[in-house]
């Protein structure tokens, strides 16, 4: 499997060449609560905590549960990374559509705080480890990074359980979207652990992270296949740069589109590439959990 060509790594390496240029998420922008407040939902939602192995990072689940009563397999279930920002993302009539349809159960995995992005924590759980690295740095936060494993096997092994005793769950149906170095979680997780979900969504991923490390972690992707048969859908915005700051010089979107390209020609992964025209990176994050939502699953 070609997983990359040189040209794409070198467009990743100049996407990455100035790091401390890089745009960060705004300190100080609070969390949009304006979705819990109603009660005239298609979806009741229930609030679950829990802390991180280390006890260093601490979540908090928002579970929508439809009023349709669950298949006898359980609900499907969809799953959001950073949760605080994608309930902001959520509209009532968009949830009602989802209620009449598939009616999946809605997990948004979001931070104990009040802010739309909890920087720091999200470095740490939505970034890979890099070989030979002893002690991993973001070059984007300058925060620690690296964990996404472990974030991964926190939602396996604790988070999966408690959103299964608020309602019963398919495990067979599974998605998981994620924005920015959320879609770069999502990506890892199928890269490393492809039956772990049933449809991957990565949305604006960074594959600018660490001059393409994550396009790297493609390499050998069949063979972990197995018998999984998941879906892929990549999105990106037409007006995105190369990386969250910088100009959108030249063809910025070709990595995006070569791995997409790359990866559809992997047996068994079936691979849908969606570009949204006339959008740049922030606005991406409810475009693309509603473009999900709307053609879900």
């Amino acid at each position: 499997m070609k997983t990359t060509s040189l040209p794409l790594v070198l467009a990743l390496a100049l996407a990455a060449s100035n790091p401390a240029a890089l745009a960060q998420p705004a300190p100080d922008q609070k969390m949009d609560t304006t979705l819990l407040q109603r009660q005239d939902l298609a979806y009741r939602f229930t609030r679950l905590e829990l802390d991180s192995a280390d006890g260093r990072r601490h979540y908090r689940l928002w579970v929508g549960k439809p009023e349709r009563p669950a298949p006898a397999a359980g609900y499907p279930v969809l799953w959001m990374l950073d949760g605080n920002a994608a309930l902001g993302a959520l509209d009532a009539a968009g949830l009602a559509k989802l209620a009449d349809g598939q009616a999946p159960l809605l997990v948004a995995v979001g931070y104990q705080t009040d802010q739309r992005i909890e920087r720091n924590a999200r470095t740490y759980d939505y970034t890979p480890p890099l070989p030979g690295e002893a002690r991993q740095l973001d070059p984007l936060t300058g925060q620690p990074s690296g964990g996404v494993d472990a974030f991964l096997d926190l939602l396996r092994e604790r988070m999966r359980p408690m959103v299964a005793a608020v309602a019963p769950i398919d495990a067979s149906r599974q998605t998981l979207w994620g924005h920015s170095y959320g879609g770069l979680a999502v990506l890892h997780a199928l890269f490393t652990r492809p039956g772990e979900f049933s449809a991957y969504a990565a949305a604006s991923p960074s594959l600018w992270w660490h001059d393409g490390a994550i396009v790297r972690e493609a390499a050998g992707l069949e063979q972990r296949l197995g018998e999984s048969r998941p879906r892929l859908l990549l999105m990106r915005g037409g007006d995105e740069p190369g990386n969250p700051r910088g100009p959108a010089k030249g063809d910025a979107e070709r990595p995006a589109r070569e791995l997409s390209a790359d990866l559809a020609k992997v047996p068994g992964l079936q691979v849908q590439y969606q570009r949204f025209d006339g959008l740049g990176h922030g606005p991406m994050l409810p475009a693309s959990l509603r473009y999900l939502i709307e053609h879900y699953p």
